[in-house]
């Protein structure tokens, strides 16, 4: 079967969703998860987080980082009939900049009303996340009912739109 995801779905679907799961490694080296919500701007994502945060503390030590986007499916009127979720996941290089020293527009659009407390914008930064690679994805631009079978669901998309 030809590969169900291309770039251009796989980001349709990226922009549509908010939540993620980011993977990152610490200063020991043991892996380490956060859910975290997110933007997207010009094919990368934008996380707003506190200064002294341990994922802004681990990022700046290794740039490295996962991405996990979970996309739930439901048959619509059979809600229970089990459905695996859809996903993307994908490799990046991440940078953690002070809220301070960022465009006000990004930070408008990552922190909302927050962008306006000089404040809490002192204590907070902006994480940006740019995927490299592939995506890999499971469910994504696949009917519902293929997703129970994995060489059907499965699929893999340049990272980056013509």
């Amino acid at each position: 079967m030809a590969n169900p995801a291309t770039t251009e779905i796989v980001w349709d679907v990226i922009e549509k969703e908010l939540f993620a799961v980011l993977g990152m490694v610490t200063k020991d080296r043991e892996a380490r998860t956060v859910g975290i919500v997110y933007i997207v701007k010009d094919q990368k994502l934008y996380i707003g987080t506190g200064l002294d945060t341990w994922k802004a503390r681990h990022i700046k030590l290794n740039p490295n980082v996962s991405i996990t986007i979970p996309i739930a499916k439901r048959i619509p009127f059979l809600p229970w009939i089990n459905i695996p979720q859809a996903t993307i996941t994908f490799s990046g290089t991440a940078r953690v900049s002070p809220a301070v020293e960022v465009e006000y527009d990004l930070l408008k659009s990552v922190f909302h009303h927050l962008a306006d407390d000089q404040e809490y914008m002192q204590e907070s930064c902006l994480i940006e996340v740019i995927p490299v690679g592939e995506f890999i994805t499971y469910g994504v631009g696949v009917p519902l009912m293929k997703m129970r079978q994995p060489e059907l669901a499965r699929g893999r998309a340049s990272v980056n739109k013509g």
